[in-house]
C-alpha cells in the first residue's frame, strides 16, 4: 500500500458530499463515488526542509519559505521549513492533496498515516492552530532508519469570522478541528490491514503430548476413556472431581478438606477459596491504571 501521484487537479465532482450521503440510503455499500468529509482550496502545506523530495509536490529544489502570519510564530526558524498551497481533498478512500502550483499531488491511504493531532505553531503569542501529520511512504525494514516518514503540517485557511480569533490564541479554530475529525472520521474507516499471520493464534495454545484425543470439530474438547467414564485429568489438575468423590473434597459447608486418593495430591495456595470485594481490589483504586478504550492513531496535543 503506496501513496499515489496525481497530475491533475480533482473535481468536487468526483466525490459525493457527506451532506448527501447521510441523507439517504446507499444503492450499494460497494464501489460508487468516494464520500467527501472535508476540502479547502488555498490551505497552506509544510514540512521540513530536509525532507523535501519526498512528497510529489515538494520537489527538492523548492526554496519557498512559510509565509506570514503563521511564519510570525516561527521566531526565526523559518529557513528550516517550506511551504505549499494546496488543495484539500479529505475522502473516505484516501487523504488527497493537490498544489495547482506544482500541478502535482498525491492521494495517501489512511494506514500510511501513523499520527495526526492538532498543533499549535508557535511557543509564545501569537499561536496558530495546525493539522500536524506523520505519515510513513515506505514499508521499511528491521530498524527504524528504514522508515521514509514524513512529517506534514496543513493549515487550512481561516474563514472571515475567525481569522482575527486565531491571532493571539492556542485554542484550534472550527477551520482546523474540522480539518481533523474528517481524517480522525476517515482513518476509522480504513483501519491497518491484516498482515498473514497476525491473526494465527497456535504459539498461545497449549499441547498436551498425552492419550488425549480430542473431538473432531472442536478445542479442548476430549473424548472419554473407553470404559465410558471421564478422559484423563488434564496435567496439573490433579483429578476430576464429580458427583461421586466430591465428599473428598468439600466438607458439608463447602469447605476444601483436599483428598487422599491416588493421583489426588497438594494443598490449595494462601488465598484459595477466597472472595473477594470489589472495595478490596488494589487495581481499582491505583492511580497509575487508566481506563482503557478504543486505541486510536489520531490524539490532540
Amino acid at each position: 500500500m503506496m501513496p499515489s501521484t496525481i497530475r491533475s487537479p480533482p473535481s468536487l465532482g468526483d466525490y459525493k458530499s457527506l451532506a448527501e450521503h447521510q441523507e439517504q440510503t446507499p444503492d450499494t455499500f460497494h464501489g460508487g463515488k468516494p464520500i467527501l468529509y472535508y476540502h479547502a482550496a488555498g490551505a497552506k502545506a509544510w514540512i521540513p526542509s530536509s525532507q523535501r523530495g519526498r512528497l510529489p509536490f515538494f520537489p527538492a529544489d523548492l526554496s519557498s519559505n512559510p509565509t506570514a502570519p503563521e511564519s510570525d510564530a516561527l521566531n526565526g526558524s523559518s529557513e528550516e521549513t517550506v511551504e505549499q498551497v494546496v488543495d484539500l481533498f479529505v475522502n473516505s478512500e484516501s487523504l488527497t492533496i493537490f498544489c495547482p502550483a506544482a500541478e502535482a499531488g498525491v492521494s495517501i491511504p489512511y494506514p500510511l498515516v501513523s499520527i495526526h493531532a492538532i498543533k499549535s505553531i508557535g511557543s509564545g503569542e501569537p499561536k496558530f492552530a495546525s493539522v500536524y501529520l506523520q505519515l510513513e511512504l515506505s514499508d521499511g525494514g528491521a530498524g527504524d532508519d528504514d522508515f521514509e516518514v514524513v512529517e506534514l503540517t496543513l493549515i487550512p485557511p481561516p474563514t472571515a469570522s475567525e481569522s482575527e480569533a486565531t491571532i493571539g490564541t492556542a485554542a484550534p479554530p472550527s477551520e482546523t478541528k474540522k480539518l481533523f475529525e474528517a481524517i480522525s472520521e476517515c482513518s476509522n474507516l480504513n483501519p491497518d490491514p491484516v498482515e498473514e499471520g497476525d491473526d494465527d493464534d497456535d504459539d498461545d495454545r497449549i499441547v498436551f503430548e498425552a492419550e488425549y484425543q480430542p473431538v473432531e470439530g472442536y478445542e479442548a474438547v476430549f473424548t472419554g476413556a473407553s470404559d465410558g467414564g471421564l478422559p484423563p485429568p488434564m496435567p496439573g489438575s490433579s483429578a476430576w472431581i464429580t458427583a461421586d468423590n466430591v465428599h473428598d473434597f468439600f466438607d458439608a459447608d463447602g469447605n476444601w478438606i483436599g483428598g487422599e486418593e491416588e493421583g489426588v495430591g497438594g494443598e490449595l495456595g494462601e488465598g484459595a477459596g477466597t472472595v473477594h470485594g470489589r472495595e478490596e481490589d488494589d487495581s481499582a483504586n491505583d492511580p497509575e491504571v487508566e481506563e482503557v478504550g478504543d486505541s486510536k492513531r489520531h490524539k490532540k496535543d
